[in-house]
């Protein structure tokens, strides 16, 4: 990143760099891309930066924890490099300015600039709590990452896990996730030195986790950077298509948003409130989701920038919004009072969206300074050193507010035994394109719930208790249905018994809010916990029985402790009572056993069986065994049938089976490149195989099919393709675009068919696309 993307006021990338390129003029080195030595960034420079953005807010002048942290993470650091090819120690200066700038104690930064130590250096833990203390050893402990464990288990797992940690240890201290998020920004900011492929998954995961996360701690500062960031890179098209339009029409958006601001602030001082007035345009990703969210296109979206008032008192809020709706036409049902309803991240301001002159519209939000203030650092805020508090709350009552969220992933991981149901759960519930409701109890309290929240929802946000014995419920006074919408400002009462026999399984299909649907599922394991045991087991028995497998051999204590393992149980009653109530597939269990029982008992088909069956199979003509895929084979009967990746064949087409060793029957089509290129001695191996009659004409199954397309690059062919695709209803499982120096564009596509005669359909279709060269079916 070069000096001039940076703001000097506060060391923060500026939005328009943002937008810039994805490795523009770098060079790339085994797939991902380098900076020239000329460009590395002085590590004393930044360090430098770092003690004068410090000096700037912090009442001490003693900076030497932070100079000691320096010197320690240089030197453990020593030669490493990062994949710009820059010396490592840049990363954790950037963290520790990032953190700076979010005004954090010394404490917090010292465990930024040393959060990759642990981790990454010979340093170890005792170190650091003897030459820094107790409390920053904890910090670095929290955001050290779980490096302990086993690679070779799911990424899933792996993902899961380590957010597990996170959060535990965010319990303890929330600096631990500022400090996460700062090192995560960072990483954003410099993704461009990454593989494509990489910088996809870090984007997901950022736009997944860590920007919700920011959100829900209130950190707008850090939490609108990584949304733009993690929009570039996971979707670089619409990013860039979505820059472009924004641009287009950029200086006449700025001179609308300074004349709005030039009559407000007029009108401001001739009410005699002291208001500072401002305009932005509002960052890429919000814009992005409204475009998702209400299906529009950026023309149709009106409030592409705010207008801010910041002005001292709640009381100035409410007479500026006076002044503003005696100026403009407020638009009905556009305002929000953020003041009075704070959102669950204590975030509060006025919104509303008004007319101008012009017949443009756009939004303004009020709010104080200490508002503005809390809707930029969010919890950060508690660590910025106050002279003293508004007198209300204690800072830590505040904090606790703010934590309630967190209490609750809490609850959940106790309650979870299950790594990916507890990243679902928490993917779902950290849902950046959710909106909320806001609705009260009897007694007046706010509640907010996912937009589409039941009163179901409500009775669990309640206590699990009330949700348990929930019977009905009025809305306004009134008995509803408990599939009822709740609408903003709506007045619950839940209507309880106690002879209520406990929650319905419909009600999952009803509910909203994550919170409600964990507590029920909790509901019915605990209830039924006996039954779903014994229910477990019938149903593993049953599917042993349909697929022939001995039950006895497979239900081994080593085996079943590994699978309980793998899926994160503590017994293996808990694996049964999971298959009861249909958390997990039997067939996963039973299929993993079986595994586990034949990497000790392997069974490999000899050469010998293999030929014999084929040559005995070529003299049987009547012998013709059905198989579950609708291919007919003769003479073998009792092997698994399994359609080859390579070529992929698809019902219509001539197709040859190949007695693979131990792996069954594998199908080909005839002019497979790999049949055609078999050798004597494994064209032994070859047999005849066609599909049933059935399968052929009705195109019953579904069959993937690969075509490579070879066209004249040009903008909108891969749309024009997705058109036709989505027109036919063809289900599209892979792509992959190549384009030559000579301008020739080679795409892959993977679909979905139910025969031959669509396949046919459909390549007709694309060879009809502008520009098309040719079309042919990939052949291994």
């Amino acid at each position: 990143m070069s000096e001039n993307t940076i703001y000097e006021s506060e060391n923060r990338i500026a939005p328009e760099s943002i937008a810039d390129e994805i490795s523009k003029g770098l060079e790339i080195v085994d797939g991902h891309a380098v900076k020239a030595p000329g460009d590395y960034e002085d590590p004393d420079q930044l360090y430098d930066m770092l003690i004068a953005r410090i000096r700037k807010y912090h009442p001490s002048t003693d900076v030497s924890m932070i100079e000691k942290a320096y010197e320690t993470a240089q030197k453990a650091h020593g030669d490493q490099c990062r994949k710009s090819g820059e010396p490592y120690i840049v990363h954790p200066l950037w963290v520790a300015i990032i953190l700076a700038n979010l005004e954090m104690d010394k404490e917090t930064i010292a465990a930024g600039m040393l959060h990759d130590v642990v981790e990454d250096t010979s340093v170890s833990e005792e170190k650091i709590k003897k030459d820094f203390g107790e409390e920053v050893a904890l910090l670095v402990d929290g955001v050290t990452k779980l490096g302990r464990l086993s690679y070779s288990s799911d990424k899933l797992e792996v993902q899961a896990e380590n957010l597990r940690k996170m959060f535990l240890a965010m319990a303890k201290d929330i600096r631990v996730i500022i400090i996460k998020l700062a090192d995560r920004l960072h990483n954003m900011r410099t993704l461009q030195f990454m593989t494509p492929a990489k910088q996809k998954e870090k984007a997901k995961e950022t736009m997944d986790i860590y920007a919700p996360i920011a959100q829900r701690l209130g950190i707008s500062k850090i939490k609108t950077e990584l949304d733009d960031l993690a929009l570039k890179y996971s979707q670089p098209e619409v990013f860039f298509d979505l820059v472009n339009q924004i641009n287009s029409r950029k200086t006449e958006r700025e001179e609308f948003v300074q004349q709005i601001v030039d009559e407000v602030s007029t009108h401001m001082k001739n009410a005699n409130i002291k208001a500072d007035v401002n305009g932005r345009v509002k960052h890429f990703f919000s814009i992005y989701k409204k475009m998702v969210n209400q299906d529009k296109t950026v023309d149709q979206i009106y409030d592409l920038f705010a207008v801010r008032i910041i002005v001292d008192s709640v009381k100035d809020c409410y007479a500026a919004l006076g002044v503003i709706h005696e100026m403009y036409t407020p638009i009905p049902g556009r305002f929000k009072d953020y003041i009075a309803m704070p959102k669950p991240n204590m975030y509060q301001s006025l919104h509303t969206t008004l007319m101008s002159s012009v017949g443009q519209p756009f939004e303004i939000q009020i709010r104080t300074v200490e508002m503005h203030k809390t809707a930029e650092y969010g919890i950060a805020a508690h660590w910025k050193y106050k002279e003293s508090n508004d007198g209300k709350k204690s800072v830590q009552a505040q904090e606790e507010e703010k934590l309630s969220w967190l209490r609750q992933i809490l609850e959940w991981q106790r309650d979870m035994s299950d790594n990916r149901e507890f990243l679902n759960l928490l993917k779902g519930d950290l849902d950046l394109f959710a909106e909320d409701v806001y609705c009260f109890t009897p007694q007046g309290d706010v509640k907010n719930l996912p937009n589409g929240s039941t009163p179901i929802d409500f009775a669990y946000a309640i206590h699990s208790a009330v949700g348990n014995k929930m019977v009905g419920a009025r809305v306004n006074g009134k008995l509803v249905n408990i599939d009822y919408k709740i609408q903003n400002g709506d007045r619950i009462e839940i209507l309880t018994s106690q002879n209520s026999r406990g929650p319905s399984r419909d009600w999952l299909g009803i509910v909203k809010s994550t919170q409600a649907k964990n507590k029920i599922n909790q509901w019915f394991k605990k209830e039924f916990k006996e039954s779903n045991i014994v229910k477990g087991k019938e149903m593993i028995a049953s599917y042993c029985k349909a697929k022939a497998i001995t039950q006895s051999d497979i239900m081994n204590s080593r085996y079943m402790e590994i699978v309980q393992k793998k899926y994160g149980f503590k017994d293996w009653e808990s694996v049964l009572a999971a298959i009861g109530h249909g958390g997990l597939k039997e067939g996963q269990v039973v299929n993993r056993l079986v595994e586990e029982y034949s990497k000790e008992h392997k069974q490999e088909m000899t050469d010998e069986v293999v030929l014999e069956k084929v040559a005995e199979a070529s003299k049987n003509k009547v012998h013709i065994a059905k198989s579950k895929s609708g291919i007919v084979v003769k003479g073998i009967d009792d092997m698994a049938v399994r359609f080859s990746r390579c070529c992929n064949p698809v019902p219509g087409d001539e197709i040859v089976g190949f007695v693979t060793r131990g792996r069954g029957l594998s199908i080909h089509r005839t002019d497979c490149v790999n049949m055609i290129h078999l050798t004597e001695a494994e064209r032994a191996r070859l047999i005849d195989a066609e599909w049933e009659s059935e399968v052929a004409e009705q195109n019953g199954g579904q069959y993937l099919a690969e075509i490579k397309m070879y066209a004249h690059d040009r903008q909108g062919l891969i749309m024009e393709m997705s058109k036709i695709f989505t027109e036919a209803t063809v289900d599209v499982k892979s792509m992959n675009v190549r384009t030559s120096k000579q301008g020739t564009a080679t795409i892959e596509a993977g679909f979905i068919v139910h025969g031959r005669e669509e396949l046919d359909t459909m390549v007709k279709k694309l060879r009809q696309l502008e520009g098309v060269i040719d079309i042919e079916r990939t052949t291994g």
